[in-house]
């Protein structure tokens, strides 16, 4: 990935910095992205040319009998060198560029030496025109400037025609340039935009890891743990001799745990994999075992993935903890759809007077079912929320806040 920003990147670089003197793009070099009906014209063009400059030479007398063979033997060797200028400045190798553009241009100075001047003009031109359009300007305007004295040579009305057909040299070349730089900067902001795409597309699937890692951890990690402990402890029991009924306890919390952590592993796949049942739904099935009173309010709709989890994981850790710590207590579940987010607030009333010892596991820090509400605050402020938790007159108050 980095390989390929890298090479779009230099790419850009070079039509940005210092555009008048670096090279013309890649990209702009090409055919890449040129219309069928220019390719057309241009090719259409090229053959006129050569058909111009081949009757020229036969036309002006100096190409006769064993010089007959000439102009055909030149011309396949400008169209070679023409090739091979193609390639070279697509490496921008700058003294190949110049040879090859000399090879042309000595053709078109031997041809006005022998007495036709026509043809020699127009390879003048051609090679005027092509170092406008593909070389670095500097040395492209060099390039015209030494082939101004063959205009003025070879042209019948001397400055004033050589001044006009440079003129002309100048601007067809230099829109030519400007036309290859646009189609190159376009391709260029496509490459870059794919790979912007490609970014996102490797990050989103890195937080998509993330989340799943978060969900197995929440899930597995404490549930698992909790178990070991009962069990060692169950089996400490048993080498030590003691009462049937403790180490029977014992081992029915920990399969209650696998229980409830096998139940809670199914949620987290069903929310992986985007057929949970609604919030609503989960918050009064998860109520029902405890008696606890739900209220929803709001323009209901369905939550992102990890605004749903956490608020499924919120109750869940809530109610496990009024449960363990204020058994008996009345509890209230509030959901309130707002405008950019969603709240729950789990209060309850107190634990009963013969219980107020032990309140204080309650807390922020209290870890019920192995997910621990801490846990849950860094969840929400991951997601860009907030979770606040602690007394409410006689009892205990959880809220949630989560953007959605």
């Amino acid at each position: 990935m980095d390989d390929k920003r890298e090479r779009a990147g230099s790419g850009v670089g070079a039509v940005d910095e210092g555009t008048w003197r670096s090279w013309p793009s890649r990209e702009a070099l090409t055919r890449l992205g040129v219309p069928r009906g220019r390719i057309v014209l241009d090719y259409s063009m090229v053959a006129a040319l050569s058909v111009w400059v081949l009757t020229g030479c036969y036309t002006s007398g100096a190409f006769e009998g064993w010089f007959a063979p000439l102009p055909p033997v030149g011309f396949g060797l400008c169209v070679a060198a023409a090739l091979g200028y193609h390639h070279t400045t697509l490496d921008h190798r700058t003294a190949a560029s110049l040879g090859l553009l000399g090879v042309i241009a000595l053709c078109g100075l031997g041809s006005y030496a022998v007495g036709a001047p026509t043809p020699a003009t127009v390879m003048w031109i051609v090679v005027s025109i092509m170092a406008m359009e593909r070389l670095p300007l500097p040395i492209a305007l060099a390039t015209v400037a030494v082939l101004v004295p063959g205009f003025v040579e070879a042209d019948e009305t001397g400055f004033l025609g050589a001044g006009l057909t440079t003129g002309a040299v100048l601007l067809a070349g230099y829109s030519l340039r400007l036309d290859a730089h646009a189609r190159g900067a376009g391709f260029q902001l496509l490459a870059q935009e794919r790979l912007a795409r490609e970014a996102e597309a490797a990050s989103a699937a890195l937080a998509e890891r993330a989340r799943i890692a978060r969900e197995i951890h929440d899930v597995l990690a404490h549930s698992l743990s909790a178990q070991m402990v009962h069990l060692e402890v169950a089996r400490l029991q048993i080498e030590a001799g003691a009462d049937r009924g403790e180490i029977l306890r014992l081992v029915t919390s920990a399969r209650s745990m696998a229980r409830e952590g096998l139940a809670e592993t199914r949620h987290a796949l069903s929310a992986l994999r985007g057929d949970m049942v609604p919030v609503e739904e989960y918050l009064r099935e998860l109520a029902r075992e405890d008696r606890a009173e739900v209220d929803v309010s709001g323009e209901r709709r369905n939550l992102p993935a990890e605004a749903s989890q956490a608020v499924r994981r919120v109750a869940q850790e809530a109610l496990t903890n009024v449960r363990k710590h204020a058994p008996g207590a009345r509890t209230r579940i509030r959901l309130v759809y707002e405008a950019g987010g969603v709240s729950l607030e789990i209060c309850d009333s107190g634990p009963p007077p013969d219980a107020e010892e032990g309140r204080e596991g309650l807390g922020l820090g209290t870890s019920g079912s192995g997910y621990g509400l801490l846990g849950m605050r860094e969840r929400a402020e991951l997601l860009g929320g907030s979770l606040d938790a602690g007394p409410d007159g006689p009892g205990f108050a959880v809220l949630l806040r989560v953007p959605a």
